[in-house]
Order: structure tokens, then C-alpha cells, then sequence
């Protein structure tokens, strides 16, 4: 049953959306990003009898992998911008993004940019509605804030 994903479609159809969710999340480590997605992807072709739904499986695990390699390296006394890679020249919103709490780039990356409704994007976080509309109406607040305040800098 499940084990008839077409992982080979679902890297190309949905791999890049995964890729950036998770890399806004990481705030811009492309290194976190790379491993796991990848990461992600290997569990998932694995346990591909057991897997019901693979897009929200390889979202789930990688934002869990993601986290926990943000965790072990603030543990390990990391700077918070190593392995900050943009694949454009900074921006003021990636630099505002960076500035957000981990949870709080997740939701407002998944919900607006990759378009998923806030029951969708609690279910990726392992996370509530509730909290996912807190994380969202801060983050969004926070963002103001800060593109405001580089506004009022550049004039």
C-alpha cells in the first residue's frame, strides 16, 4: 500500500519546497538544510512501508532533524551565523527572518510562503493550531518591527 511512493516525484515535485522551508527555519544554514532534507529523505525511503504520507512525513523529519542540529550547535557554543549561506545577496527580510525565533520562522515561512493552512503547518511542527496562529501573529509582528526599525535606518 504505502510502499508505492514514487520518492523520484516527490524529490523532484516537492524536495525544493522542503529544502527552503527548512532553511528558513535553520535561518539561512544551508548546511542544516542540506543534511536534513537528505536525512529526511534517506528515513523516509526506509521505512517506505510504514510511511502513509511522505510530504508530511519528510517535512515533520526534517524541521525535527533541523531543530535538533540547531540545538547541538548552540549547546557546542556555534556562532549563530556560521554556515549562513544566501543564495542572493542578504536581504532585509531574510536578516529580519534570522532574527525570529526558530518556531516563529517555521510557521511564517509554511504558511505564507509555501501557502499551507495553519492546521497543516501545526501538523508539521508537531505543534498546535493555537500555537501555530501565536507563532504566526508574533512573528509577523516581530518582522514589522524590525523591517520598520532597517526602514527608518536607510532614510
Amino acid at each position: 500500500m504505502s510502499g508505492r511512493h514514487d520518492f523520484d516525484a516527490i524529490w523532484r515535485d516537492t524536495g525544493p519546497m522542503i529544502w527552503r522551508a527548512v532553511y528558513a527555519y535553520a535561518g539561512g544554514r544551508r548546511d542544516v538544510a542540506d543534511d536534513a532534507v537528505a536525512e529526511a529523505f534517506a528515513r523516509a525511503i526506509a521505512h517506505r512501508d510504514t510511511v502513509r504520507e511522505p510530504v508530511g512525513y519528510l517535512f515533520r523529519v526534517a524541521f525535527r532533524i533541523a531543530s535538533a542540529d540547531l540545538q547541538q550547535a548552540k549547546r557546542q557554543g556555534e556562532p549563530a551565523d556560521r554556515g549562513i549561506t544566501d543564495p542572493e545577496p542578504a536581504t532585509d527580510l531574510m536578516t529580519a527572518l534570522r532574527r525570529l525565533t526558530p518556531a516563529q520562522r517555521a510557521a511564517v515561512y509554511l504558511h505564507y510562503r509555501a501557502d499551507l493552512p495553519v492546521r497543516e503547518v501545526a501538523s508539521i511542527m508537531g505543534s498546535s493550531s493555537a500555537a501555530v496562529k501565536v507563532h504566526l501573529m508574533r512573528g509577523r509582528r516581530r518582522l514589522a518591527e524590525l523591517l520598520a526599525d532597517h526602514e527608518e535606518v536607510e532614510a
